[in-house]
């Protein structure tokens, strides 16, 4: 078997691996792509994080023989080129990684907004002492697009505080972590009920621009959008319209069309918008999560076992 690894983890995973395949080849893969190596006989990738689209492409078609892609993100949308999509190669990716860290980001910003933390910092910078009411998340409703693992965490959360949690799957099913799971076409009722709506849908052909002014419009004048997920699911454009006439609360944004968000984005300075740089993924337990699941897959591999996390191609997740 012939393994490409990223560089940066070959010192870290040498031993392991061995020990699950004596027999492994492990060729290193530097930070743009560079291999050095012949990839004859090649058969498994271990993407790194940060490689170029243009760069993972050249790898993918350069090895001709690839059985087991494994990547490092939770999202695919960046990889399912048509030379991996329409070929046998299994794809497996990090899902359940991320829950903890990206749960909680959305708290924090769930907390933030009823506990007007923002205005409070503000008034701090001017030694302003000044009160201003305050709401509790009890009884408040979460409509949490995407019931995944994600989703799943942060509806958990959610239920601790004491809050209604709404759910949409495409394929809805009754749910202890849920008090409502619905389906695709009840989108605009769950939006119109929730004071917090939270984007955790894959990026796929059938999301991208899910969120347009239509949904943004079925929305409660009050209530604030949350995007985790993939900046292209919402209509960036409809939801600087709505955020600028006060048609939603606000909207709290990890994730953009484009990243790094431009410097004359005028999300940059509303008020009514709290902004993250794709960083609510961050935590010092990522890697370690990451090797232990990239090594359980590849023991299941060497013994002929069903591999875990593995992507449907042609739906995108």
């Amino acid at each position: 078997m012939k393994l490409l690894l990223p560089d940066h983890l070959i010192e870290r995973l040498r031993e392991p691996v061995c020990q699950i395949a004596p027999d492994c080849e492990i060729i290193p893969i530097g930070p743009e792509g560079e291999i050095a190596q012949s990839l004859e006989g090649a058969d498994v990738l271990f993407l790194r994080w940060g490689l170029n689209p243009e760069a993972t492409r050249r790898i993918l078609t350069r090895i001709p023989n690839l059985r087991w892609v494994h990547t490092i993100s939770a999202g695919v949308d960046h990889l399912l080129f048509p030379e991996l999509r329409e070929s046998d190669t299994i794809l497996t990716n990090a899902s359940g990684v991320f829950n903890v860290p990206i749960a909680e980001t959305v708290m924090a910003y769930i907390l933030a907004v009823v506990k007007r933390l923002p205005e409070f910092w503000a008034r701090q910078r001017e030694h302003r002492w000044e009160k201003l009411p305050l709401r509790e998340l009890r009884d408040l409703t979460v409509g949490i697009v995407g019931l995944g693992d994600i989703g799943a965490e942060v509806a958990r959360l959610c239920r601790a505080f004491g809050m209604r949690v709404l759910g949409l799957r495409r394929r809805p099913a009754p749910s202890d972590i849920a008090d409502e799971v619905m389906p695709p076409d009840r989108l605009h009722e769950l939006l119109a009920r929730s004071d917090f709506v939270v984007i955790a849908v894959p990026l796929t052909a059938e999301t991208r621009g899910m969120i347009g002014r239509a949904e943004l419009a079925a929305m409660k004048p009050d209530a604030w959008l949350i995007n985790i997920s993939r900046g292209a699911i919402v209509d960036e454009e409809a939801l600087i319209e709505a955020l600028r006439e006060g048609r939603i609360g606000g909207a709290c944004l990890d994730v953009f069309v484009q990243e790094p968000l431009p410097p004359e984005s005028p999300l940059w300075d509303m008020p009514n918008v709290i902004i993250t740089p794709h960083n609510s993924w961050s935590s010092p337990h990522i890697d370690e999560r990451e090797i232990d699941l990239f090594l359980e897959n590849l023991r299941r591999y060497v013994a002929g076992e069903p591999l875990l996390n593995v992507v449907d191609k042609q739906a995108g997740y």
